[in-house]
């Protein structure tokens, strides 16, 4: 069972946040795609030159030229034959023109049938692999295991590494602490089923005793682990109206810790690693463009509802320019995979950068530090469980 999207009224919250309708699972080893009808109609020599247009785009970060295809002597074609297979692809919606004099770059659409049914097979590379399985084997918490993978994603692609960590509040309860702090402050420790955790501290009106505490902790664990924190919520708040929770003091002061230490917050946890790194990329000589950038950074929640949306599916989706509002005010892309522990999906980790990203690499990386992750997080839950 999936982790259910977020609570509340996210979408209403950001009317222009939409999402691509035909999110599909591009991960290594997935079927591929259906060539749409328009791309049928491309000739074999066609999508080869169109492919080299995108490839030269992404190592050169500039208008590519038909002079500088037909330097490639695959083609075998003159500049001015590459130049009329341009247009027509620009006709067709693969390709634009910035300026009148300038060469052609990629569009979204391109970039779709490119990762689609062009681009050649690629595997993480095996000192990036160690990386990665080092990394994850030398972490046992759960929340510095995703924050690793963050962090992992951005170091290994030079772009931005997102994490998303699930809500608390949906997530299932596997042990709840009572400690003293003071005579009057107690604090409250949650682990989720996953290995999340997350602290609270309570004031209370009266002196509660480690013993005592000792017995709350007990009791909450034994009557309610396994479960929801909304659903514990909701079961403690029905005891206590029940009459035997205002007959029973230790009862009562169990109701009441128990609801304050489990409010917690509702939202997933949203992690952004190298937000530095890219405003190294050509694509942001642009202050404007940059200004729009930290926007999109510091507008958090348009981040998460997209996030939440890519957790209803399996494998890695790709979003480019219009695919979502995130991505077209920018010229960005999202290459995104959710991750989670057995049939349970707990959030969404990927990489954010220009359009222009090396698809070949960012995509077995997504999808492999995805499943990694995965991993991790089911081995911490078998050894703390």
């Amino acid at each position: 069972m999936q982790t259910p999207p977020l609570a509340g009224p996210i979408a209403p919250l950001h009317p222009r946040v939409s999402i691509m309708a035909e999110s599909r699972d591009i991960s290594p080893g997935a079927p591929p795609r259906a060539v749409s009808s328009a791309a049928s109609l491309l000739s074999e020599r066609d999508r080869a030159i169109l492919k080299d247009v995108i490839v030269t785009y992404i190592l050169r970060a500039e208008p590519v030229s038909s002079r500088a295809i037909a330097k490639h002597s695959q083609h075998g074609l003159s500049a001015a034959s590459i130049r009329n297979v341009m247009a027509d692809l620009e006709e067709h919606g693969y390709l634009s023109q910035p300026h009148t004099s300038a060469g052609r770059v990629p569009t979204p659409k391109a970039y779709h049938l490119y990762i689609g049914s062009m681009m050649d097979g690629a595997e993480v590379a095996s000192a990036e692999r160690q990386i990665i399985d080092e990394a994850l084997s030398d972490t046992r918490d759960a929340d510095e295991l995703v924050a690793s993978a963050s962090s992992l994603l951005s170091d290994l692609s030079h772009h931005v590494g997102i994490a998303l960590t699930p809500a608390l509040d949906q997530t299932k309860l596997r042990t709840i602490s009572f400690v003293p702090l003071t005579d009057t402050k107690v604090l409250c420790v949650v682990v989720s089923d996953a290995g999340f955790v997350d602290n609270k501290v309570i004031q209370t009106r009266e002196r509660v005793s480690r013993r005592e505490l000792v017995r709350i902790s007990n009791y909450v664990n034994e009557h309610f682990s396994g479960r929801t924190l909304q659903q514990i919520r909701e079961r403690l708040l029905t005891l206590l109206d029940e009459e035997r929770a205002r007959m029973d003091q230790m009862l009562g002061l169990t109701i009441r810790l128990a609801s304050a230490g489990l409010a917690m917050g509702d939202l997933p946890t949203l992690l952004l690693d190298g937000t530095t790194e890219v405003l190294r990329q050509p694509e942001l000589a642009d202050l404007e463009r940059v200004r729009r950038l930290l926007e999109t950074f510091a507008d958090k929640a348009q981040l998460v509802y997209i996030l939440t949306e890519l957790m209803r599916g399996k494998g890695v989706r790709v979003l480019i320019g219009e695919d979502s509002d995130l991505t077209s005010e920018l010229d960005f892309s999202l290459v995104a995979a959710p991750y989670g522990v057995g049939d349970t999906t707990l959030g969404t980790l990927g990489i954010f950068g220009p359009s222009r990203m090396q698809y070949q690499r960012t995509i077995p990386l997504v999808h492999y530090l995805g499943e990694r992750l995965s991993d991790a997080l089911a081995n911490t839950f078998e050894v703390e469980a």
